[in-house]
Parts: C-alpha cells; sequence; structure tokens
C-alpha cells in the first residue's frame, strides 16, 4: 500500500535546487544559459547532478515557487527554481492540505494538469469554460484526474487529516492564477459592474475578505473538524498601479464579523425619514453619515435624517455596504443590505 508516510520518505531522500542554497538571480542565469545553449548536449554541460534533483521536503516559507496560507502550502517545481525541467516541457507542484484545506479556485494558463491524490479522498471541481458543465470529482487515494489548461479548478481536503496531492505539468513554466484574487485585481469600478453594480468601497471591502492560499475551506467541514474559522492572511491580492487602483480617499471596513476579527467601531448614523431614496428597492433601509440623504440619479437632497444612536441599531439581519454617492462627494451613502 502507497501511504502518506512512504511517500514523504521517498521525497525525502533527495537532494536538490533548495539544498543547493541557489537564490533567485543564480537560477535566472541557469536558466538563460540553458535556453541559449543550441542543442541537448550543450545543455548537459550547463547542469550538475545535484541540480537535476528537486527535494520538496526542503522547500520553506517565503522559497521561490512556495506559496502558504492558514491551511497549508503547496511547493512548485518549475523553470523559476528547478533548472532541469527547461527545455523538457514538464514541472510539478506538490500540496500540503492541513484538515479542511483547499487550494483555493485557480487556473494554469500554460498547462494542462494531471493531480494525484496520495493519502485521501480530494473533492475537485472544474468548470472548463463558458457553457460547459461543472464537473465534480473525488479524487481518491491512488487515483488521478486531468484539470484541462485553463481550466478553472480547486482541491479540498474534506477530512479531519492531513492530506498531499502531486500535480504534473505538461509545461516548464505551468503558471498560476487564483480566481479572486485577480479578479478583484482588475479596476474597482469594472469589478463593481461586473457583480451587478456594487460600489468601489463595497468592491474593497469584498476583496479584504479573500484569504491567502492554501485556505481553510467549507464550514461543514471546519465543523465536523472541531476547527474554528479565524481570521487569514491576504497578501495575495493582486497589486495595485495607477490603472486599477482605489481612490486615495476609501479604506476597507469589516461588514461582517468574523470570528477572530475585531468588530468595527460604531459611528454615528443617520436613517432618513419618511420614503427611501429614488431608485433603492424596499430591502434596503438608507443611512447616512450626515443629517442629509442624497440622491446621486436626482442630484438633490432629499430628506433630513434623524439620528440612530449606534451602528448596531440598525435593523436586524442586514449589513453595512459603504459607498461614496456622486454628485456629493461629501456625503458617504451607506445601505444596509439583507
Amino acid at each position: 500500500m502507497f501511504t502518506f508516510a512512504t511517500s514523504a520518505s521517498l521525497l525525502a531522500l533527495a537532494g536538490s535546487a533548495f539544498a543547493a542554497g541557489l537564490n533567485a538571480s543564480t537560477v535566472a542565469e541557469i536558466v538563460q544559459e540553458l535556453r541559449l545553449a543550441p542543442t541537448k548536449v550543450d545543455q548537459s554541460k550547463i547542469t550538475t547532478d545535484e541540480l537535476s534533483v528537486f527535494d520538496f521536503n526542503a522547500a520553506q516559507k517565503g522559497d521561490i515557487g512556495v506559496t502558504t496560507g492558514t491551511a497549508g502550502h503547496t511547493v512548485a517545481a518549475d523553470s523559476a527554481n528547478f533548472p532541469a525541467v527547461v527545455g523538457n516541457g514538464v514541472s510539478m507542484t506538490i500540496g500540503y492540505l492541513g484538515p479542511c484545506g483547499m487550494n483555493s479556485p485557480h487556473t494554469h494558463p500554460r498547462a494542462t494538469e494531471i493531480n494525484f491524490s496520495l493519502n485521501t479522498t480530494l473533492r475537485g471541481g472544474v468548470l472548463i469554460e463558458n457553457g460547459a458543465r461543472f464537473a465534480e470529482i473525488d479524487i481518491r487515494p491512488g487515483t488521478a484526474t486531468i484539470f484541462p489548461q485553463g481550466a478553472i479548478h480547486f482541491e479540498m481536503n474534506p477530512s479531519c487529516e492531513e492530506a498531499m496531492f502531486v500535480a504534473g505539468f505538461n509545461g516548464e513554466n505551468p503558471g498560476v492564477q487564483q480566481v479572486a484574487q485577480r479578479f478583484f485585481g482588475l479596476p474597482p469600478d469594472i469589478v463593481g459592474a461586473a457583480l451587478g453594480g456594487l460600489g468601489v468601497q463595497e468592491v474593497l471591502d469584498l476583496e479584504a475578505f479573500i484569504p491567502d492560499n492554501v485556505i481553510l475551506g467549507v464550514d461543514e467541514c471546519l465543523q465536523r473538524c472541531g476547527i474554528e474559522r479565524t481570521a487569514q492572511p491576504n497578501a495575495q491580492r493582486q497589486p495595485r498601479v495607477s490603472a486599477n487602483a482605489y481612490p486615495p480617499t476609501i479604506s476597507a471596513v469589516n461588514v461582517n464579523e468574523l470570528p477572530g476579527t475585531d468588530s468595527p467601531a460604531a459611528t454615528q448614523l443617520y436613517a432618513a425619514k419618511g420614503a427611501a431614496p429614488t431608485g433603492f428597492a424596499d430591502d434596503f433601509v438608507p443611512l447616512c453619515d450626515s443629517p442629509y440623504d442624497c440622491d446621486a440619479a436626482a442630484s438633490s437632497v432629499l430628506a433630513t435624517a434623524a439620528p440612530l444612536p449606534t451602528a448596531a441599531a440598525a435593523p436586524a439581519g442586514r449589513r453595512a455596504v459603504v459607498e461614496e454617492r456622486s454628485p456629493f462627494p461629501e456625503v458617504t451613502q451607506i445601505a444596509l443590505r439583507r
């Protein structure tokens, strides 16, 4: 029987590029030389026996190819850290998933993946493209499945034990895109429009909750395994440049109270008297942080407002969503949604 302990022992037998202490610039120089070599014979003169073996167990947080989150980590061996793959059209990632850990939805833009589960049944899922059906796959120990190039897919460990998978790729640089982080990395007004017209502030608030991969999985598993969903790091968000930057006047607000996070301080809010402003559905309660409620469409002040004692006085079962409303940028519109 090929067990988790056996596989870990086999991986531990190897020496590696990590063990050789190569830094990013050294690897890049070797890779460049390999790609410029005219023949395989010339390539063989550049590499060494030591560089021909990769030790996944030697990888540490912060190393090239290592992705770490609350519920586990993955280690990739590709052209960024393993020169031996150059010109051979292959690479590999090992996933170490903690109990209920999930390799969050992602794609590989330049390679197809074959995913092999070593020691437990993984819950896998894949969406190939628009119009295709969603496929959910149980990847049992000793079995493998295919995730086509560019397809959105995930792997989750639904057990209360550690899990391990091996992902092989038909490319030396398959690339990876975490779907949530990259989608919210688009210009915030574009993201808001794609989500049905959300405001920039709400987009920022939602992005603040996207956790670093590997993430804690679904609530059913966490409850079954006695794991509390605590705050998770979110440093893997898309870097901002001028083209996708948030307005400098806004900052993230936690609109949900998750275990392990601090509740935002209550602020003075005002509930509009009478009818809701034009354009608001019945399940919205308009609030402002000034004594006036403005309607962006009509560009007019509709009603004075009565103060609420605290944010907690808002109707039960609704959450605050903050959005700056033009043409009155000095007034922040807050809607409470069910």
